[in-house]
């Protein structure tokens, strides 16, 4: 039954992560193939509409680390839990901000 229990804990994130990168991949992918991609006018907001997925990433893994600091949760769980709703985090900022109606920059 241990053994039951420790692999549902290794593949639940491997799952779970590899479940949204899928489904974050195929919506730019399906967009890519309408012609639907955020454009923006200014090279800077066309550099800071690419980089917000990546950023995403980067900020789940942080919150990711403090709150393995702080509370007795596993580091390599956390990580990948945390990067995993970051991506998602970051494609939701990348469709809100590559919006045609919104431009803000």
């Amino acid at each position: 039954m241990e053994f039951f229990i420790e692999l549902f804990g290794i593949v639940l994130p491997l799952g779970f992560v590899g479940g949204i990168a899928v489904f974050v991949i195929k919506r730019l992918e399906h967009k890519q193939k309408q012609g639907k991609l955020g454009k923006k006018q200014s090279k800077a907001a066309q550099s800071l509409l690419d980089s917000l997925i990546p950023l995403g990433m980067l900020f789940g893994c942080i919150i990711g680390l403090i709150l393995s600091m702080f509370f007795s949760i596993p580091l390599l769980p956390t990580l990948s839990f945390s990067s995993g709703i970051g991506f998602l985090f970051g494609y939701f900022a990348y469709e809100i901000y590559g919006n045609e109606k919104n431009s803000y920059l």
